[in-house]
């Protein structure tokens, strides 16, 4: 008796690679982006005016003052390097009426005020607030804070 060796087939059959779902799904890519390519917006121009210089109607044309207000370690307060009010004070009724009356001068000859604050590092919070009070009681918009004392 002999055997004979047979080899079995496996149930599994090797279809290969499938192109069709390949195709399907580069369609719909394909698809999408035609989609969109539809909703872009082309830029057609830019004008772009570069610096240079321009001729200005009025000559009279005012430059804006720039006044300091510096706050020291103790509490005082100084407009432009005259004391304003004590360090004791909290209302500042004295630098509050500088910058009303700076307000109303600016606001007659057509110019801004800017005004720069400096904070002694060891100044404290409350005394930059109270300043910060001041201008608002003011209407006193442009505010900048610096760092270290004026030059």
């Amino acid at each position: 008796m002999r055997r004979h060796s047979r080899r079995k087939q496996s149930p599994e059959i090797h279809l290969g690679f499938q192109i069709a779902p390949m195709v399907d799904v580069v369609f719909v890519i394909m698809l999408f982006f035609m989609v969109l390519a539809g909703q872009v917006q082309v830029e057609n121009a830019h004008n772009t005016k570069l610096p240079g210089t321009v001729q200005v109607e009025n000559s009279d044309t005012p430059m804006p003052d720039e006044i300091a207000i510096r706050i020291e370690e103790d509490g005082q307060v100084y407009l432009n390097d005259e004391p304003n009010d004590t360090p004791q004070i909290k209302e500042l009724p004295e630098l509050t009426t500088t910058l009303k009356q700076l307000k109303a001068s600016s606001v007659a000859s057509r110019s801004e005020v800017l005004i720069t604050i400096y904070a002694n590092e060891q100044a404290k919070y409350d005394r930059v607030i109270d300043v910060l009070d001041a201008l608002t009681q003011a209407k006193i918009a442009n505010v900048t804070f610096q760092a270290g004392a004026p030059e």
